[in-house]
């Protein structure tokens, strides 16, 4: 299991003075009617996407295991004074002290109002064991005070590596003891590598065996689209469908004593219900009950163990089709809620209607032949199937290579169903519960 870092930085106060202005200003900056996260969302990838990654250019890459956040500069005008800060989808802004980025032209001066999207990492040496926390910067919202969301991905992209990543670099290069005023200890900054989409073999290849963090699959990013705060249907998340998870609240229904039955038995395994989210943010967020988790006898002693509070937290959950229910992966705490009742349904249809690895390869050679044609680029004829591909050496950084699917793929999930349903309010947990375990609907 990867290692989900914590934010660096100092919180601003919610709701203080200065964290309204703060998202005032980012609203403004990025031409929004709310404060809200601006960032974007992706949606399941699906039988039907291998369709558009043949029809439509798009750009992957892997998708690190990490903390999504906003990477915020905010410089003044008058004083040049720059606020960097970092935010995470609670959209909880958290300032960081003793950080500078210069401009792309005149190194000498800031560089303006910037807003970067980027993933929070935490990379382990295989070797030392030693951690860095990395910043992995793939998207850009505004760039030196100019906002670009409505720009394509490759004039974002371009504008992400020349104005804010290489003027930095070249200063931590010509300058290396600024480093050590950086605000937290071994901060990296880096661009993630973007793939053409037909070159996913690579990435599966060289990229994720390469990485010193986790990896959670991959994302295709739409080319000629502009960039969509919330759920962009542009964007597509693949994983196998056996990986293909879920947030949901869980919240435990502990059964009533055998002494007593009418008071609840807190030393027995309870059942783990599972809530989905059904819009609204903070105390006005609404959830519905959902399923439950299986949760085996060795699994409850680990987390009695852990001493961590399990009732009433977002869990990310897979489908196992061993049991035929939910099994937990990991808490999210840096998620301020369980994935849409909307999303779910659609997450559930991908399982079902998953694109397992080899599939995805075996479209390789006609989303290489479609996007030639498209860019008026010759055309190979006839192109060996992934799997007879030879062996390549990776000695070009950036190559492009077919790695051989796996020869047998898993089985497909069974029994995927919609089986929501509502269940009656009790005091067996913290929260809100059934009264009758036996009464939960299907």
């Amino acid at each position: 299991m990867s290692h989900i870092p914590d934010l660096p930085g100092e919180a601003v106060p919610p709701n203080s003075d200065q964290d309204l202005w703060l998202k005032g200003h980012v609203a403004s900056l990025c031409g929004l009617q709310h404060d809200r996260f601006p960032g974007s969302q992706p949606v399941s990838f699906g039988s039907k996407d291998l369709d558009r990654l043949e029809k439509e250019d798009y750009w992957v890459c892997e998708k690190s295991d990490g903390v999504r956040v906003l990477f915020v500069i905010l410089t003044n005008l008058d004083t040049n004074e720059q606020l960097v800060h970092i935010v995470d989808r609670h959209n909880t802004y958290r300032q960081l002290s003793g950080i500078f980025f210069p401009h792309h032209e005149n190194p000498k001066m800031p560089l303006r109002s910037t807003i970067i999207d980027a993933e929070l990492v935490v990379d382990v040496d295989p070797r030392t064991k030693r951690e860095t926390l990395r910043l992995l910067c793939f998207d850009c919202l505004v760039a030196d005070n100019q906002n670009v969301m409505s720009r394509p991905l490759d004039k974002r992209y371009g504008r992400l590596k020349e104005w804010f990543y290489r003027p930095y670099a070249r200063m931590m290069r010509e300058y290396p003891h600024m480093a050590a005023s950086q605000p937290f200890e071994l901060l990296s900054i880096q661009v993630k590598e973007i793939n053409l989409s037909y070159a996913v073999d690579k990435v599966f290849a060289v990229d994720i065996p390469n990485l010193q963090h986790g990896n959670d699959g991959l994302i295709y990013t739409s080319v000629n689209t502009p960039y969509v705060p919330g759920t962009d249907t542009n964007i597509l998340k693949w994983k196998p469908p056996s990986e293909n998870s879920i947030d949901f609240k869980v919240v435990l229904r502990f059964p009533p004593s055998r002494r007593s039955p009418d008071k609840p038995d807190f030393r027995a395994k309870p059942v783990f219900a599972l809530n989905v989210w059904c819009g609204g943010e903070g105390q006005r967020a609404v959830y519905e009950p959902y399923d439950v988790m299986y949760v085996d006898d060795e699994e409850w002693e680990r987390l009695k163990a852990s001493h961590e509070q399990i009732d009433d937290r977002i869990v990310e959950v897979h489908w196992d089709p061993a049991v035929d229910s939910w099994r937990m992966m990991r808490f999210r705490d840096d998620k301020p809620n369980g994935n849409h009742r909307k999303v779910v349904e659609n997450i559930i249809q991908s399982i079902a209607d998953g694109v397992e690895k080899d599939a995805l390869l075996a479209r390789v050679p006609a989303m290489k032949n479609a996007w030639k044609a498209r860019h008026g680029q010759p055309i190979q004829s006839s192109l060996p199937p992934p799997s007879q591909y030879p062996p390549t050496n990776y000695s070009n950084p950036n190559p492009y290579t077919q790695q051989p699917p796996s020869s047998k793929a898993p089985p497909p999930p069974s029994k995927i169903e919609f089986r929501y349903g509502p269940l009656a309010s009790s005091r067996w947990s913290k929260v809100s519960g059934p009264t009758i375990i036996a009464g939960m609907q299907r």
